[in-house]
């Protein structure tokens, strides 16, 4: 049988709670740069990027994923990868059957076409992507109507849910499904070959389009769209896996792990230390992170991890690490850091009436044409060139410049070069909802 090129549909979704305080709502663990290629950091989505076309160069990569994330995978990928955002969260189905739809509406993918689903964050090597690309084969010969593709387990976790197949063969039907077991009840299932079920699957675009319009009133993408706030909120699991009678499942026994808590991140983090980080000669299996502009000295520090961002700072035994998410959820605070289409901003001071902000823009960037209504602006050029437009008068901006915006005043600026800027914003109501956007003429 011919290859095709592979159609993947990588979820990215969720909150920041677990990797704190580098994550938040808006920057979730994908984002966050803590690998590297060759000399370079990067994030687990780049990471996985560049795994899926090393594997399959012509790769058809399309995330699904929040509006709070779309800045950042543009600012990460650039134009790379299609994304299909969600108007709202609407748990995995109505996440998967929008982003079918996108593919079939938008991207022109047939209904014969076999399509992969799978997290945007598992750590593993390219031989999960070679499998991966086996699950399209499979799904695309038809032999069940979804295929799964199982995760041999290296140990009984509690953790995940589990597949039981009908046999111990590399492509098996399956029997049953588990859901997260206690230790005793994980060994039985170890017994039975079971596998840990880890969110990746295939099907024909066709099956998941029909399943979707047997369950939900729609025409298109776009209308699909437009009423997705009315759409009830339901896993994938419980919608379709669990009805499913014609399942299969492949096994993968290569290196893949959840690094969802700090705990697993500091496993296989590039540098034990970055940032300004100093460790003693008496610290042990310690790991520092710090975003922060001052240095973080560790003296005699043993299996911990220490995270500092302008959102907070973490200290942590790192077995206890992957218990902070209730105490993180108590924290109210506004993110300090997020990555936008255009570059990075970073909230420098917060009073009342004020608010200051660091602006760093890429070159050959623009933000939107916007306006608020509740407070004005002052910009101080801090390093680079742009042009600023202002109500539609434009003035070139360079390295020292200071242009204020009056509230109700349209604005937007262009990145000529790397642009950075300090942004003060002043007015008694300060809001991320008081924005109003326009096209620019």
């Amino acid at each position: 049988m011919r290859r095709k090129n592979m159609n993947i549909i990588l979820l990215s979704g969720g909150s920041g709670k677990r990797l704190w305080p580098l994550s938040n709502d808006v920057r979730s663990k994908q984002f966050i740069k803590l690998f590297k290629n060759n000399d370079a950091y990067e994030s687990m989505v780049q990471r996985v990027y560049r795994q899926i076309t090393t594997v399959d160069a012509d790769a058809k990569i399309t995330i699904a994923t929040s509006k709070s994330q779309a800045s950042a995978i543009k600012n990460q990928l650039g134009e790379k990868a299609s994304i299909c955002v969600e108007p709202c969260r609407r748990d995995t189905f109505p996440a998967i059957a929008l982003a079918a739809t996108y593919l079939h509406d938008e991207m022109g993918v047939a209904g014969d076409e076999a399509v992969v689903v799978c997290p945007v964050d598992p750590y593993v090597d390219n031989t999960y992507y070679e499998a991966v690309k086996t699950l399209q084969e499979l799904a695309e010969q038809g032999g069940a109507n979804l295929t799964l593709m199982g995760i041999e387990p290296t140990y009984p976790s509690e953790k995940y849910g589990y597949i039981i197949p009908e046999s111990g063969e590399n492509v098996s039907r399956v029997k049953e499904f588990k859901e997260k077991p206690d230790i005793e009840n994980a060994k039985k299932y170890l017994a039975q070959s079971a596998l840990w079920n880890a969110g990746i699957f295939a099907f024909k675009l066709g099956y998941l389009l029909d399943k979707a319009h047997s369950m939900i009133e729609f025409e298109d993408y776009r209308d699909l769209f437009n009423r997705y706030d009315s759409l009830t909120k339901i896993s994938f699991d419980y919608a379709v896996v669990e009805k499913e009678p014609s399942i299969q499942v492949l096994r993968y026994s290569g290196d893949w792990k959840d690094v969802g808590t700090w705990n697993m991140m500091a496993e296989v983090m590039a540098d034990k230390t970055k940032g300004k980080a100093i460790l003693d000669e008496t610290c042990e299996n310690t790991n520092v992170v710090n975003e922060l502009n001052i240095p973080i000295l560790c003296m005699g520090c043993k299996n911990m991890i220490i995270a500092a961002s302008g959102d907070g700072i973490l200290i942590s035994d790192k077995e206890r690490s992957g218990y902070m998410k209730p105490y993180v959820e108590k924290i109210e605070t506004e993110a300090m850091y997020a990555e936008k289409s255009w570059g990075t901003y970073t909230v420098i001071d917060v009073q009342p009436g004020s608010m200051t902000v660091k602006v760093s823009m890429k070159a050959g960037e623009k933000m939107s044409y916007h306006m608020h209504n509740e407070r004005e602006e002052v910009w101080t050029v801090v390093s680079g060139k742009g042009k600023a437009i202002v109500d539609g008068m434009e003035q070139v901006l360079r390295t020292g410049d200071v242009i204020t915006i009056a509230a109700g005043c349209k604005h937007t600026v262009k990145a000529i070069t790397p642009l950075d800027m300090i942004e003060v914003q002043l007015g008694d109501e300060i809001s991320v909802s008081d924005k109003i956007k326009f096209e620019l003429d």
